[in-house]
């Protein structure tokens, strides 16, 4: 048996609560017959996908304005958990406008299916190889959601999507698509000098290189869903549903009137935005001060 000097034993102990702060997190594997969605979550050198309970209650229906929208994501969805050709999807456009909202209702709707999610912050798309090895094998279909991206170009998690996007070594599994929602339709930002540079080929103008690059990611999703804000009435009628379910959650009736009308046209107005997501948050002070008043 060798003595060691205590200095010398402190020390390795040092070493080995380093070491074991940079080995990966013992984890239970995510139990998907009662899990509908999870987040990869980082730790050292790798992750693991930690198990998340789905609060958002969101049907398809409580979906206003994004009727195309919808069908079109409905369908892409049904085909993929039926096995049949589906398309990777990006959704794009004005904040606030349902994009986020869809991707859950479809959860909502097909977990009883086999749907499930995972969702990948933009910095942990490194890992992409690693997520897909974790689902690859289970017997149930996964959307992988990256929420609100944005790049720069040369980033490398941006390098890591395209090539899971075109079919390279890091390709998706086939129980595997990529959805991804983002305020930018090409993922990236575009400047006026970006269109310096096209040039006519065979009576044909041609792109510049630089936009070539910056269509090159979202080129290779095979579904482009664009939203836009609301007309006035389309966001009244939001308004009108949102309080509706407000109030049926707390079992109460509140009368749709003129004053209310006026107050959430003027809350679109202080928030310079007609869109799904004004309408929710007017609603919750428009209830919470209705309900505070009821009780004076």
């Amino acid at each position: 048996m060798i003595n060691l000097k205590p200095e010398v034993v402190a020390q390795l102990e040092r070493v080995l609560g380093s070491v074991e702060m940079l080995l990966p997190k013992a984890v239970k594997p995510v139990d998907w017959s009662t899990c509908h969605a999870a987040n990869w979550r980082r730790h050292s050198f790798s992750g693991y996908l930690e198990p998340v309970k789905v609060t958002d209650t969101t049907t398809l229906e409580e979906l206003l304005g994004v009727e195309n929208q919808k069908e079109i994501m409905v369908s892409n969805t049904r085909q993929f958990l039926k096995g049949m050709p589906a398309n990777n999807a990006l959704l794009w456009g004005s904040r606030g406008t349902g994009k986020s909202s869809l991707v859950k209702a479809l959860l909502n709707k097909f977990a009883p299916e086999g749907l499930r999610v995972i969702q990948v912050e933009k910095e942990d798309l490194i890992y992409l190889s690693e997520i897909f090895s974790a689902v690859e094998n289970e017997p149930y279909r996964f959307i992988l959601l990256c929420d609100d991206l944005t790049f720069e170009i040369g980033e490398l998690s941006y390098k890591m999507l395209k090539s899971a996007l075109d079919g390279s070594v890091y390709s998706a599994p086939e129980n595997v698509l990529i959805y991804v929602t983002s305020n930018r339709r090409h993922l990236l930002p575009e400047y006026e000098s970006d269109k310096i540079g096209g040039k006519f080929v065979n009576g044909e103008l041609q792109q510049s290189e630089a936009m070539e690059e910056k269509v090159s990611l979202s080129d290779r999703f095979g579904l482009w869903i664009a939203f836009h804000v609301f007309s006035q009435d389309r966001y009244l009628d939001a308004v009108r549903l949102c309080i509706e379910r407000e109030a049926r959650k707390r079992k109460v009736e509140i009368p749709w009137s003129k004053d209310l009308e006026i107050d959430a046209i003027q809350w679109s107005h202080d928030k310079s935005k007609r869109c799904g997501r004004t309408a929710f948050q007017f609603s919750k002070n428009w209830v919470g001060r209705y309900l505070l008043n009821s009780c004076a």
